[in-house]
């Protein structure tokens, strides 16, 4: 039996749409990652980028299930000594929510040069519109 792996130079890219209203966040991140990542795809090679582009749109209205809202916080440092900042993730999700999705699905994504750059290819708007209808994007639909 023979395995086909594929190579830098052959990938085929498509764009797709993901809508993120009404559903939960986790979901839709990983469904995201794994389109970013190219699991989908029946010549998926864990070694090689061969991951599709993602547009998310409706991240303000994407929903956190549970008690999340107020039990789970965004926390970084600034490398200052007691420079840790925490934010609530309801306060995240009012004002930044697409950067909430972002941090979803980088969590998702290995963490290497791979995920690195499948993440660039992943567009956030909070709004039903976005800017990447000249690349005629595909509504995706299995869930």
């Amino acid at each position: 039996m023979s395995t086909t792996l594929v190579k830098k130079e052959n990938v085929e890219r498509k764009w797709y749409v993901l809508d993120a209203a009404g559903k939960p966040m986790g979901r839709t991140a990983v469904i995201a990652a794994n389109l970013l990542r190219g699991k989908h795809k029946v010549d998926f090679t864990p070694n090689v980028d061969c991951g599709d582009f993602v547009i998310i749109i409706n991240t303000d209205k994407a929903i956190l299930t549970g008690n999340k809202m107020e039990n789970k916080y965004y926390r970084h440092h600034s490398g200052w000594i007691g420079g840790l900042k925490e934010t609530k993730y309801r306060l995240l999700m009012e004002s930044r929510s697409d950067f909430a999705m972002e941090l979803a699905v980088k969590g998702m994504l290995p963490k290497n040069t791979i995920g690195r750059t499948a993440l660039t290819r992943l567009k956030l708007y909070k709004g039903a519109e976005h800017k990447n209808a000249a690349q005629k994007p595909v509504e995706w639909t299995q869930d």
